[in-house]
């Protein structure tokens, strides 16, 4: 190993202990507030929600995006519970399996089909797939995202493309082939943007206007299909807790304790009014509402679930 190797590998043994000991409360500042089908993670401290006890989707089909983890693998059990039949896509093959097994083995009907929502061809055959098992499509939610956070000159135009690419690309996909067979019986969708469509903060340009491009988008896609009975909204959420925002701020490692801790300590200070995060249940509870049909009237809306933290910034 060579000096500058060593120095290198010192350094990032360094950047380890520091993440494991004194600096949570450096970190917990550092990586504060995304919001919106993304993550932080109070853990067993947040209220748990219950099942509705509902069949609100009782012979209904769902596809839901993005749902091998976080809001859409709770909105995926979710949706099971309440008796759809539900197909999720994700590009983790594993988790995709865990999550399907998971909803065969509580009684629920789900299948999964490995798609990213960056790739046409997928999303086409994500579809198809549901048609083909189906015959039918009565509900999407379209929740996969993605976030890189940095100064925006530093972005890559990769980087950049990569997450309109994914959060408002991806969604144009996913309604391009979904509304088709909608068209004959109607149908409900929800797109999953984010409370930083509304007020957001530095490094987050990309994520930011990929959340705020959904909102127009569904605007218009709501004006222009409503005729044929298909509702299209978007669900703002706060932050909430997933597993993405600890992935992206490298701390899968470190003991849940400790990052629940720290999160917890954050979101006293970030997150006014209710002064915590939100679990991923109680996001996809609101976005099975929004799904279902106790709100017939509601079309084109942005509803927004953060527990006041865009009321504090407007």
């Amino acid at each position: 190993m060579t000096e500058m190797q060593h120095s290198t590998a010192t350094s990032r043994v360094k950047r380890r202990h520091l993440v494991g000991g004194a600096a949570l409360g450096m970190l917990a500042s550092a990586i504060g507030g995304l919001a919106g089908g993304m993550a932080l993670g109070q853990g067993a401290t947040l209220p748990q929600q219950k099942p509705s006890g509902k069949r609100r989707f009782a012979d209904k089909t769902i596809i839901v995006t993005g749902g091998t983890s976080g809001i859409g693998r709770a909105a995926a059990l979710m949706f099971a519970a309440e008796g759809g039949r539900v197909v999720f896509c994700g590009r983790n093959v594993e988790r995709g399996a865990r999550v399907e097994e998971e909803i065969k083995a509580g009684g629920g009907n789900a299948s999964f089909v490995r798609a990213d929502v960056r790739n046409e061809a997928e999303v086409k055959a994500l579809v198809d797939k549901t048609i083909d098992l189906h015959g039918r499509l009565d509900v999407a939610f379209n929740n996969a995202g993605i976030s890189i956070e940095k100064p925006l000159h530093q972005y890559s135009a990769a980087e950049f493309d990569d997450v309109i690419n994914t959060d408002l690309r991806g969604v144009f996909l996913s309604m391009k082939y979904q509304i088709p067979h909608m068209l004959q019986n109607g149908g409900s969708i929800v797109v999953t943007s984010s409370s930083n469509a509304i007020a957001t903060t530095a490094n987050r340009s990309a994520y930011s206007a990929a959340k705020r491009g959904l909102v127009g988008m569904v605007q218009a896609a709501a004006l222009e299909y409503a005729q044929y009975g298909i509702r299209i909204n978007t669900l703002i959420p706060g932050t909430t807790d997933t597993p993405f925002i600890r992935r992206l701020a490298g701390m899968e490692n470190l003991p849940d304790a400790a990052w629940h801790v720290a999160i917890a300590q954050w979101a006293k200070t970030h997150v006014p009014g209710m002064q915590r995060v939100a679990s991923a249940e109680e996001v996809a509870a609101f976005a099975l509402m929004l799904a279902s049909d106790d709100h017939p009237y509601a079309t084109g809306g942005q509803f927004i679930i953060d527990g006041g933290k865009t009321a504090q910034a407007g």
